[in-house]
């Protein structure tokens, strides 16, 4: 365990961070115990609004808000106050994981100001099923937001509970988890299956460059049974490589 009490260092971090989501989901099934349909976003109404900052990586903290509700106003000074004391409680790098209970959301909690104050914090960005809004001036300086939708205002929105297990587009997230996100949507990684993460996605990877992806090449001259035996020769030897390192099938 590192000294964040996390099982991956800065330096593995960062190297995850080179992959997209895809890339890491695709080592990541190799690893898990978990049903792969579950704990990643196969949906299409989670837009990244900042694509080119490329992928996210950090450990989730959570927020509950509820912007059509006015009455949470009555306690916002206090909230606000110890909702941050949290989020500067906890090791980064951080993505807030906000669950917006507003079926339809009327209200952001991101903006640009408050996107600076998460990111002095040691947060890089924020999943939420619910609205943002200043999201040029949030890409400007480097602070990724995917989200269902943009809006205008702001509502009454504060936050009314952190620390919690949170929802967002049907997937549960707990404080802690690793998550990695990018313009595909994201994916939220099981504790336990974190220290092979790494190893895996950079096995997957090179596995595909190695085998099925170069059969596709080279077929000037070839007839088109010729293609599809090398396309086999591809996928055989892709599959073999899967066997060998995770005892697992391949699904090429």
């Amino acid at each position: 365990m590192t000294k964040n009490n996390y099982e991956l260092s800065k330096s593995d971090l960062l190297k995850l961070r080179k992959f997209n989501t895809p890339a890491v989901y695709n080592g990541w099934e190799q690893i898990t115990d978990h049903d792969v349909a579950i704990g990643s976003t196969n949906i299409t109404d989670v837009k990244d609004h900042m694509p080119e900052l490329g992928p996210m990586v950090g450990y989730a903290v959570t927020v509950v808000i509820e912007p059509s509700n006015e009455s949470h106003k009555a306690n916002k000074a206090k909230a606000v106050n110890e909702y941050r004391r949290y989020m500067a409680s906890m090791p980064g790098p951080k993505i807030v994981v906000t669950q917006d209970k507003d079926h339809n959301p009327v209200g952001s909690f991101w903006g640009e100001v408050n996107a600076n104050i998460h990111k002095s914090l040691g947060c890089v960005g924020t999943i939420v099923d619910g609205a943002v809004r200043d999201i040029d001036e949030m890409g400007e300086f480097g602070f990724k937001a995917l989200s269902k939708r943009l809006c205008v205002g702001h509502a009454h929105v504060t936050p009314i509970d952190w620390n919690c297990e949170v929802e967002v587009f049907g997937c549960k997230v707990k404080p802690g988890q690793l998550i990695h996100a990018d313009k595909h949507g994201f994916l939220v990684i099981p504790k336990e299956d974190e220290p092979r993460l790494l190893e895996s996605t950079q096995f997957m990877d090179n596995n595909e460059l190695d085998t099925v992806i170069p059969s596709g090449w080279n077929t000037w001259g070839l007839t088109q049974e010729d293609i599809v035996n090398q396309l086999e020769a591809g996928a055989k030897k892709f599959g073999e490589n899967v066997r060998q390192k995770f005892k697992r099938e391949g699904e090429w």
